[in-house]
């Protein structure tokens, strides 16, 4: 397996995550929007480093690396690295809180439709860049 096929892999699993988001966010699981964004857009950025051939690390937000080798992006694409950033590393502060919740913060009442709508269009977003540049990868 080359590093190109499984950035290929990565953005398929981040595509049917992001059909899941769905279902999860009409049946009203906001907090599960907000946490199964976060994965869709962490899977969706490492398959994007993997792609300009960069391993990525074994943590959540690869945000500040996709900045940092900004330069091995199309400038289409770079110019567009720091908003990716941003929505990686809003999304992983959220990662535990709307999954496990806190003794004060119970995930099914503190998250809204407007945060699930917030996640999943950015999570969206997210997958168009992240098929911008591993969609131009030669099979």
């Amino acid at each position: 397996m080359t590093s190109q096929s499984l950035a290929r892999s990565y953005l398929a699993k981040a595509r049917v995550r992001l059909k899941a988001l769905a279902v999860l966010r009409d049946e009203g699981g906001y907090s599960d929007v907000v946490r199964e964004a976060q994965e869709l857009v962490e899977l969706a950025l490492k398959g994007t480093l993997r792609a300009v051939g960069i391993e990525p690390p074994k943590f959540h937000d690869v945000g500040g690396l996709l900045v940092e080798h900004r330069g091995m992006f199309a400038p289409s694409v770079a110019d567009r690295l720091e908003r990716a950033a941003e929505i990686s590393k809003r999304l992983r502060r959220e990662r535990e809180l709307a999954f496990y919740g806190d003794i004060d913060f119970v995930p099914t009442e503190e998250y809204s439709a407007a945060d699930a709508a917030r996640a999943y269009d950015e999570a969206a977003w997210i997958v168009a860049l992240a098929d911008e540049v591993i969609g131009r990868l030669p099979r």
